[in-house]
């Protein structure tokens, strides 16, 4: 995990920040939150550098609002006050936030653009979910919309909005429809990358910013490893933000 880090030069850079919310790019092998690992998280390395940038006495305030898988990149929101969270989490429970992720897949899907909606079952033990086509006890409902990007050497790039936040949802949606993201053999695919980490990256944000009220595009570089550095010829024409007026 260590050489994810490394790959990366540090566990996040910082995109966006006020007094209210800061949002940060996730290098792939950091947790978001603490696990029975005992490793150190990306809200302990968020908390030390708002410490250390605004020497602020005592416990530093983080609100910890949405999570990425550990192998995952990209951007993550905190917020700095308990106020920020309060209203953060209703964007997010209200689904007046879009977020837009890449993944690279082996297998090019058979339609060049859907949207996908499964029933969700996580098993707690393993900590893997399951899919299911049709509503099964103690399932929760999942969908997305994902378009196809084009192809470099033989991997294929998805677009991916997920429309519901759900654990794990991406990665088991996407092998579902025979499309495992590379690297996670949690989910199919028939090898682990070098790394550790699997190509799914959190790559743009735009909501509304809860208390100035001011939309707020973000959007997190690719990891910086040649492999991922190559599918930036495929990115679609700059998104303008009248562009993204639907939300969920």
């Amino acid at each position: 995990m260590q050489q994810i880090i490394k790959d990366m030069k540090q566990p996040f850079y910082v995109l966006y920040e006020d007094n209210h919310i800061i949002i940060v790019n996730k290098a792939a092998g950091v947790l978001v939150q603490g696990d029975a690992t005992g490793d150190k998280t990306l809200s302990d390395y968020v908390k030390e550098y708002i410490k250390k940038k605004y020497d602020k006495p005592g416990d530093v305030f983080l609100g910890t609002i949405h999570r990425l898988d550990r192998p995952v990149s990209g951007l993550v929101v905190f917020a700095r006050t308990s106020k920020a969270l309060e209203r953060m989490n209703e964007l997010f429970r209200k689904r007046d936030i879009q977020k837009t992720y890449w993944a690279v897949v082996g297998k090019r899907p058979e339609k060049k653009s859907g949207k996908l909606t499964h029933w969700l079952v996580k098993n707690e033990e393993k900590n893997t979910v399951k899919a299911f086509d049709t509503e099964v006890p103690g399932s929760q409902k999942a969908e997305l919309n994902y378009r196809y990007l084009g192809e470099i050497n033989h991997y294929h790039l998805l677009e991916v909005n997920p429309i519901t936040g759900r654990p794990h949802q991406i990665r088991v949606q996407l092998a579902s429809m025979g499309c495992p993201i590379r690297g996670d053999v949690k989910y199919g695919y028939p090898r682990a990358n070098p790394e550790g980490n699997i190509n799914l990256h959190a790559r743009r944000l735009y909501f509304v910013h809860p208390v100035k009220k001011e939309p707020i595009l973000c959007k997190a570089p690719l990891p910086e490893n040649p492999f991922w550095e190559e599918f930036l010829e495929l990115e679609p024409e700059e998104i303008k933000t009248e562009n993204l007026d639907f939300l969920y």
